[in-house]
């Protein structure tokens, strides 16, 4: 099923999971278009300063693939500076994401349902 861009939807967050600022998420999929396990396909964009804050996803995976930026995630305690071409892969651990850079953080999040 091609989705064209036009038919994504796009949501802003603010302090996100308790984070700084704002995150925008792009939807690059419909729900119904998607498999039952798969509850989310989001290109997110953070600003510089922004940040999702910690939080944890019981009962699923979240898959963060970093695109543009330079940004740290927090993964169940342990900092780490990302940039494009990284990916992070959480279960049911704490995790946070921040913009550190001065430009967009830019990634690709997908929640997967066990």
């Amino acid at each position: 099923m091609k989705v064209e861009k036009a038919q994504q939807t796009t949501e802003i967050r603010e302090k996100m999971r308790g984070g700084a600022g704002r995150a925008l998420i792009r939807r690059l999929t419909p729900q119904d278009a998607m498999p039952s396990n798969c509850r989310l396909i989001a290109e997110v964009t953070l600003e510089p300063g922004c940040s999702i804050g910690s939080h944890v996803h019981e009962g699923e995976t979240e898959v963060f693939y970093f695109t543009a930026g330079r940004g740290r995630v927090n993964d169940d305690g342990t900092w780490a500076d990302v940039q494009p071409g990284d990916t992070l892969v959480t279960g049911n651990a704490a995790h946070a994401v921040e913009n550190t850079g001065d430009t967009p953080l830019v990634f690709t999040a997908v929640i997967i349902l066990h």
